[in-house]
């Protein structure tokens, strides 16, 4: 299969061409990578088994992790669950946004798309892009991340092009994600929500709207995942992890650079926060110095985390190591994605 790039330009006839065109592969059970504000998504007609199907090959992915559906106006939810006014609570805060509310299904989605569960994960994109070729297609959008199962999220066309090239039928190229690390997802419960899988939406920002906020245990602790039921993209299986071995050090800044200053063995690397670039100079040939954002930036250095993973990857670096951040507020998001990274081992020094 020939896999087709097509880039968004902001030439209203050219990009409303690209749309159809993507709309019609979506139409016919096909498969297209799209663009949103999170990550890119590998995305296909929620409506149709057989697409859940062929995103799930494509991916790699166990058919028990169940799909995201994406919508393109919170009121369209109404078609395929059954909503509730915290839903719409939310809605109205967080929608169009990097926000996913896990609610019972109507019967119109396939069990394909759910991992067999009776609850769907909604979600309604900010990405103009995505939200038109929902619109296009006629049809909600199941649309995980468009890498291969287990490997780094992709935040550009080119991260897609290298898991996806021959596998996909198109790629619509709509730029770098603003965000670059996936949605929040919450489920509604008696009286609040519990987060599932966190993201740029914070527990700080949700208990502004919905009250009472749970954290999931696996959130924090991925060896809990197994004990809690799969009811989001992220729970139960090792993710985000590149080729080359996270090695994750629990340790204040100053001890992470001497620790580091100790391996820097060729073909290893270290993700460094950019005040601190200038404790680690004079680094020999075969190691990689990555700027992981400014320390207290927390939606900065979750932006960069998945292009430098790749970037390792793209190096053939065997080790990467990387500083825990701090597991509360809004670096939780980040937290939770280089733990499992680093398949849940913290070495603390």
């Amino acid at each position: 299969m020939k896999t087709e790039v097509l880039k968004i330009t902001g030439e209203k006839e050219h990009d409303r061409k690209v749309i159809a065109k993507a709309a019609e592969i979506i139409r016919n059970g096909g498969i297209v990578a799209i663009p949103t504000e999170t990550v890119y998504g590998l995305a296909g007609s929620a409506l149709l088994p057989g697409s859940a199907e062929k995103i799930y090959k494509a991916k790699g992915r166990p058919s028990d992790n169940p799909l995201i559906v994406h919508i393109s106006e919170p009121r369209e939810a109404e078609d395929i669950a059954y909503t509730s006014d915290m839903f719409y609570r939310l809605a109205e805060r967080f929608m169009p946004g990097p926000l996913t509310v896990v609610l019972p299904k109507k019967d119109c989605i396939p069990g394909s798309v759910t991992g067999g569960l009776d609850s769907v994960a909604v979600r309604c994109p900010e990405n103009p892009i995505a939200r038109a070729l929902i619109k296009a297609s006629g049809h909600p959008l199941a649309a995980p991340s468009a890498n291969k199962s287990g490997m780094p999220s992709p935040t550009t066309a080119s991260h897609v092009y290298h898991d996806m090239n021959g596998i996909i039928e198109m790629i619509i190229d709509g730029g770098e994600c603003s965000i670059g690390v996936e949605s929040t997802v919450v489920k509604p419960t008696e009286d609040g929500v519990m987060i599932l899988r966190p993201g740029r939406i914070s527990e700080r920002m949700l208990r502004k709207v919905a009250g009472r906020v749970e954290v999931a245990a696996s959130v924090k602790d991925p060896s809990n995942a197994e004990k809690e039921k799969v009811e989001s993209p992220g729970m139960k299986y090792r993710h985000y992890s590149p080729e080359a071995e996270v090695i994750l050090i629990d340790a204040p800044a100053r001890k992470y650079i001497s620790y580091v200053r100790k391996h820097m063995e060729n073909g290893s690397g270290a993700l460094v926060t950019t005040e601190h670039l200038k404790d680690l100079t004079g680094v020999p040939e075969g190691f990689t110095v990555f700027d992981a954002g400014k320390t207290r930036s927390a939606f900065e250095r979750s932006k960069r985390i998945f292009s430098i993973l790749r970037r390792a990857d793209e190096l053939g670096l065997k080790t990467v190591y990387a500083q825990l951040p701090p597991s509360d507020g809004a670096f939780l998001a980040l937290y939770n994605r280089i733990v499992r990274a680093a398949g849940g081992r913290i070495l603390k020094i």
